[in-house]
């Protein structure tokens, strides 16, 4: 139990030790940031491995390759990461210094005083108790839209409080209020939660009751977890896998030198370096210079590459046009950088509805009255003019000076029936609808605002201020609505509120004449149960309830019933009682309310319409095998049935999970925000399935940080979902482009950048060790030192990072168009160790050419000069020559910018190596720079060029022939529709020359003298593959 004062409130809280209100996010400061991001950047496996290897060449006996080779790339990777550390913890810093230095009043010694927020000692503003507000009937309105997307209003009062202890039920509050000695229940209704707008109240005071992490939301938020892709995961196992072949590698090659030099080095007088050592150390060291050697097969630079490329995929995503929404002036936001690939893998989607689905905006379209629907133009009614014509402009309000600008209404003839009052049942049909709520109004000059618990309520109110029904105030007793021409004040006798378990509300006045009416709302279902037996209309309404039905509207059922004096009397005292019973209360007031909404007369029907976010036909396009919608709402499901253990408990998780997943789509219905998380954990845990959440509101936030992607939608439910989330937009229709155009480009770009870096990074180091067989195994490198250094962070960087940025096989147009090229991403085709052991095969080949030809190229060779070019260092230029071109020509989606790219980097390439073979450099720096002339020397030779251009054309053509084979005989989707958006010359085809010659064809004569038919037949266009069948396209699109 927890005891709240609203006393000496200072020694109270530093008695309890409440935690201080400054908030803190950032991760490093002045001090800490150096030694803190190095920590965290040398916990990556990858740039622990090469420090190790920096410090084993500095060992002498075992350095085989300069420091720098090392030191140069691993800099540039830690210092590009730690810039983007930094300005990531610069912009926590900057959130951190504003959130803890907003401005507040705190009562203090009597009055209220300015403070800063962090300097609160309760914590920020919680859960309170109202107290009292600036309105003068102690109302105060509050708008929950960030907690949950609905809104609540709430009347209350003072005194010490004794409470339930912190939880996460967001719809339940016990408590107790004793004040003059008495005790008062105390309920939600009494709460201000955390999240909360006030809204027509100037000022209101408040008693903490939770604060912190004791709030109900906070309680519900669930813990930041730490997100990573399947393409993360898999590539650190590669990693692991590719140093285990190292490592394998190494020690095949120190077993080789151990026994070359046994038979062969120790034999040989002139490699005698007087250092003693025997076989088998020597073979020991060779194995850790062959560890710095071919460690580029652990890729240093593959880290920061990936990072680079979700950098730019993320600026693609908050770049796109077709998700900014103008309206409010809101782009598509990626909030991390970290998951983009996975956007293109993703199997189970879970989605709010309120909200988010739908725009929580409602319209009042028709209604039926005693059997007579009106709202519909066309309608039979219109025979009762003496004119023919159908009116098909909105009705003009003009007479009614409270009318909403915004609303629209075609039906002119029960505009006519209103204005007449010749029908009654219309009168109390409107009236019913401007007196039978929960709604707030403020008054800003003639206009009327209303603010109301939910869309449907504020829908239904305006559309009653149109029809000349306004309600104009409230107090807690009273409701003043004008009917059309005169204004009437209701004594309000009791408020019977709705709930979704009694899915109606009520409200029982007294009116003027001391008459007392019972008016109800709700849905059919429970109405339909509590109808007198003599009630009229019964089955013209329900055949009206079933045709609204199918046009998708939102019913609500209307009905009322006279209440004598001594009924109520009665009544009442049992209302009092269970509204003050301590145990049971909501069962007890459930029973009072049974008995007086009984026996129902007057069946009206009212419908209004949900606007949707999109099209149904534009949903569609989601619909995959694998990629089915999750659909939940925010209420609580009773507890029952509980299982008798943990393994029955598993076992029932278990047949959901599965049950579930045979559908194409499952309602969750009442569920907490901790269960909306718990489904999301579920699929996750027994299904190993990529999912999304996708949310606009607080009670939203858990299952978005559940789920492998979360999703905030920017819209009237406030911004704790977006905060939360990964990506963020402003409506649901969005998802479809983020998912099929950006989601899956940024799979395929990711997949082709991986096992283009990997084949890469073994064609280049794979020649090592076959030049390893031609020099006794004695770690010799088969390249110049500075190209070792240089291959990866500046030769070979930038057409491999465009492939991750740029590559795509079809337009977003294409990629909307057919959602089953979505496929692909989902079964985690495109990267895998099949794609992984394909790229290590394409290096050996491509290493064992760039060894091979160059050699055969240069054994028992002359020049043109006389001169044999068959040195060392003309066969490294020659084999990185070939290298560097191979690799930058291997790609297949050709733009200017890719163009430029491999052009500039073999010009970058050919440029730093003449520089650093230029004896100017040598002088300088001569132990450093060693191949003086080399370039010069091998490049003006046209043997060489030729043996260049052989060794790149026998590398690159088997790649193309396979793509060819494979695009002919086994063509992928991507393949399909590409083949469908520039179709093949047809013979026989239309054509627009008009020459006798070209257009005409043989006679019928043969046809004739047959007898057969002359009639051609008409051209069949042939059916789409199943595989590859397009969506439906919208109307609207």
């Amino acid at each position: 139990m927890r005891t709240c004062k609203n006393e000496d409130s200072k020694f109270y809280c530093s008695y309890i030790c409440f935690q201080g209100n400054a908030i803190k996010t950032y991760k490093y400061n002045v001090l800490t940031f150096l030694p803190l991001n190095l920590y965290e950047q040398f916990k990556r496996a990858a740039n622990l491995y090469f420090l190790c290897l920096l410090i084993l060449q500095i060992i002498p006996q075992i350095s085989t390759l300069p420091w720098y080779t090392t030191l140069v790339p691993l800099v540039l990777v830690l210092g590009i990461t730690a810039i983007k550390d930094l300005v990531d913890d610069l912009a926590r810093h900057r959130m951190d210094k504003e959130i803890n230095n907003r401005r507040c009043d705190v009562l203090l010694n009597g009055r209220f005083e300015e403070t800063r927020w962090m300097n609160l000692q309760v914590g920020d503003v919680a859960d309170i108790l109202l107290l009292s507000s600036s309105n003068p009937n102690s109302l105060c309105y509050v708008e929950t839209a960030e907690l949950d997307g609905v809104i609540s209003c709430f009347v209350s009062f003072s005194a010490l409080i004794l409470c339930e202890e912190p939880n996460n039920r967001l719809d339940k509050f016990m408590g107790t209020m004793i004040w003059d000695s008495q005790s008062y229940a105390l309920d939600l209704d009494n709460m201000l939660l955390r999240g909360c707008k006030i809204r027509n109240t100037d000022v209101c005071h408040g008693l903490v009751i939770f604060a912190g992490n004791d709030t109900k939301i906070m309680r519900n938020g669930g813990k930041t977890r730490f997100k990573r892709t399947r393409i993360d995961i898999l590539m650190n196992y590669m990693v692991y896998t590719i140093f285990a072949l190292l490592v394998l590698l190494c020690a095949g090659l120190a077993i080789g030198h151990t026994y070359w030099y046994e038979s062969i080095g120790s034999k040989a007088w002139y490699l005698y370096d007087g250092l003693g050592y025997s076989s088998s150390y020597r073979g020991f060291l060779s194995f850790w210079g062959y560890i710095i050697i071919l460690n580029t097969m652990v890729p240093i630079s593959l880290y920061v590459s990936v990072e680079v490329i979700r950098l730019g995929q993320s600026k693609f995503i908050n770049w796109d046009l077709q998700m900014y929404y103008a309206d409010k002036d809101t782009a598509a936001k990626a909030r991390t950088t970290t998951l983009n690939e996975q956007l293109g893998q993703i199997e189970y989607i879970f989605s709010d509805k309120t909200g988010t689905l739908t725009q929580n905006i409602m319209a009042f379209k028709k209604c039926t009255i005693t059997g007579r629907t009106y709202g519909e133009t066309n309608h039979h009614h219109f025979i009762h003019f003496t004119f023919s014509l159908i009116f098909t402009q909105p009705v003009d309000f003009s007479w009614n000076k409270y009318a909403d600008k915004k609303f629209q209404f075609e039906d002119h003839f029960l505009v006519s029936c209103i204005r007449s009052k010749k029908d009654p049942q219309i009168h109390e049909f409107f009236k019913l609808l401007s007196l039978c709520h929960t709604v707030m109004v403020e008054h800003k000059g003639d206009e009327l605002v209303y603010q109301a618990a939910s869309p449907d309520e504020g829908a239904l109110v305006t559309a009653a201020c149109n029809f000349g029904y306004v309600f104009l105030s409230r107090t807690q007793d009273t409701i003043t609505i004008l009917e059309m021409d005169h204004e009437e004040t209701y004594e309000m006798l009791a408020l019977l509120d709705f709930n979704s378990d009694r899915k109606r509300m009520s409200i029982i006045l007294r009116f003027p004449d001391g008459k007392i009416r019972l008016y109800c709302k709700g849905a059919d279902t429970v109405i339909y149960q509590r109808l007198d037996a003599n009630s009229k209309n019964i089955e013209t309404t329900q055949e009206a309830l079933d045709i609204f039905a199918n046009e998708t509207l939102r019913t609500l059922c209307l009905c009322y019933k006279d209440i004598s004096q001594a009924e109520f009397d009665a009544w009442s005292q049992k209302h009092q009682a269970a509204s003050v019973s301590m145990g049971n209360r909501e069962e007890a007031l459930d029973t009072v309310y049974e008995e007086i909404e009984e026996n129902l007369l007057h069946f009206l029907v009212s419908v209004q319409n949900e606007i949707l976010y999109e099209k149904k036909k534009k949903r569609r396009r989601l619909r995959l095998k694998k990629l089915r919608k999750r659909f939940t709402n925010s209420t609580n499901p009773p507890d029952s049935n509980q299982p008798v253990d943990d393994w029955e408990k598993e076992k029932r998780q278990e047949d959901f999970v599965d049950m579930a997943c045979e559908c194409s789509a499952v309602i969750c219905c009442r569920v907490t925000p901790k269960q909306k998380a718990n489904v999301v954990s579920l699929v996750k845990r027994y299904k190993k399935a990529v999912t999304l959440s996708i949310g606009d509101g607080a009670n939203d936030v858990n299952m978005i940080k559940t789920a492998d992607i979360g999703v905030g939608i920017s819209g009237q439910e406030g911004m704790q979902a977006v905060m939360s989330s990964d990506y963020a937009f402003a409506q649901f229709r969005y998802l479809q482009r983020l998912l099929l155009v950006h989601g899956r480009w940024s799979y395929i770009r990711m997949c082709k950048f991986l096992r283009y870096f990997f084949y890469k990074n073994f064609a280049f180091t794979l020649v090592h060790f076959w030049f390893s067989f031609f020099n006794g195994f004695s770690s010799q490198t088969a390249y110049e030192d500075w190209f070792i250094t240089l291959y990866n962070v500046c030769y070979s960087s930038l057409p491999v990072l465009l492939v991750g940025l740029l590559d795509q096989d079809v337009n977003d147009k294409l990629s909307l168009r057919f959602p089953k090229l979505y496929l692909p991403g989902q079964q985690g085709s495109l990267f895998n160790y099949k794609n992984f052991f394909i790229s290590l095969f394409h290096g050996i080949f491509t290493s064992l050419m760039i060894f091979f030809i160059p050699y055969g190229a240069f054994l028992q060779t002359m020049g043109q000069d006389g001169e044999a070019p068959s040195d060392y260092q003309s066969f490294a230029v020659v084999a990185a020559s070939s290298l560097i071109i191979t690799i930058s020509l291997n790609t297949s989606y050709w733009t200017f910018v890719n163009f430029f790219a491999v052009i500039g980097s073999i010009a970058i390439y050919f440029g730093v190596m003449f520089d650093i073979h230029s004896a100017g450099i040598h002088v300088i720096l001569p132990t450093t720079f060693t191949f003086t002339g080399a370039a010069s020397n091998a490049l003006r030779q046209p043997y060489l060029w030729l043996t260049i251009i052989l060794t790149v054309g026998i590398c690159l053509l088997p790649v193309i022939c396979i793509q060819f084979l494979y695009q002919t005989i086994w063509p992928s989707v991507g393949d399909k529709v590409r083949s469908l958006k520039n179709p093949a010359f047809q013979r026989g085809g239309r054509s627009r020359r008009s020459a006798y010659a070209f257009s005409h064809s043989s006679g019928y004569a043969d046809l004739i003298a047959s007898g057969r038919s002359i009639r051609q037949r008409p051209r069949v266009r042939p059916e789409l593959p199943e595989s590859i069948r397009e969506v439906p396209q919208a109307d609207n699109i």
